[in-house]
């Protein structure tokens, strides 16, 4: 399968970087630190080689859409700002709405939206505010999701590549080069089941919709960033575990017995 491939030496993640944040007159400031707190090693076993990633024009492409996007004012507070993310993210919750496609563009633009507006780095808005789906699974863990740090590149020749033996679910990235899923509700299908579990490096998960937003929008911004990004690699293996430890526990509630109201 295809994804990044690793440098050999080890480096020392920054788990608590200071930022600094702009005085723009268009955007709210917050004293800000990028700190993961359950991560219990400060040594990251890997340095990943980040690669631009294209990311497609939204509705919080500038300011004044983004406040739109958020529904608020823009002298809005930063406490009305922040209320304004979570209930969006609430609002447009793949539980909540059933139009998984639209959900999941509607979340997208909210982040996009937020970290635009909150001068929070997208991994540091995920670290403080989109936890809940890795705490309490919504559902049964069925999309697909690459964690495209690891693995090899198309041109290493991957004996069991996932984009040969599951086209269907499966393609290279044309802006990366790196495999993704291409299409979601596979979980019924032996070939894709396959592909996973031949995976070399272990880069293919099953998720909950709501955490496959989420691990995408980390992976994007990791993808993009022109520097070392050892501590928000760390972050993102360390939802992936978290997600497959909680999505093990999950069960299914259990349907209550209809009620006759007839006398």
């Amino acid at each position: 399968m295809g994804c990044l491939p690793l440098n050999s030496k080890t480096t020392t993640a920054p788990f608590l970087v200071p930022k600094t944040v702009n005085n723009h007159s268009n955007r709210h400031k917050f004293p800000s630190t990028c700190s993961f707190s359950w991560l219990k090693s400060s040594t990251s076993p890997f340095t990943v080689n980040c690669r631009s990633s294209s990311t497609s024009g939204d509705e919080a492409s500038s300011t004044s859409s983004a406040y739109n996007v958020l529904g608020v004012a823009q002298n809005c507070s930063l406490v009305e700002l922040k209320a304004a993310f979570r209930a969006k993210v609430k609002q447009f919750h793949p539980d909540v709405r059933k139009d998984g496609e639209n959900s999941d563009t509607m979340i997208r633009r909210v982040i996009h939206a937020y970290e635009k507006l909150s001068n929070y780095s997208r991994p540091e808005i995920i670290e403080r505010e989109c936890l809940d789906p890795f705490d309490e699974p919504e559902c049964e863990a069925s999309d697909l999701f690459v964690n495209e740090v690891l693995g090899l590149w198309p041109t290493a020749r991957c004996p069991y590549s996932c984009v040969n033996r599951a086209s269907h679910a499966f393609a290279f990235a044309s802006s990366t080069g790196t495999a993704r899923a291409t299409s979601q509700e596979h979980e019924e299908d032996y070939v894709v089941q396959l592909a996973i579990g031949q995976c070399p490096r272990s880069c293919i998960h099953y998720v909950t919709p709501s955490q496959r937003i989420i691990l995408e929008e980390l992976l994007d911004s990791i993808l993009g960033m022109p520097y070392d990004c050892s501590a928000e690699a760390d972050l993102l293996y360390s939802l992936i575990v978290k997600a497959k430890f909680e999505n093990n526990r999950y069960r299914k509630p259990k349907k209550q017995p209809k009620v006759s109201t007839q006398k």
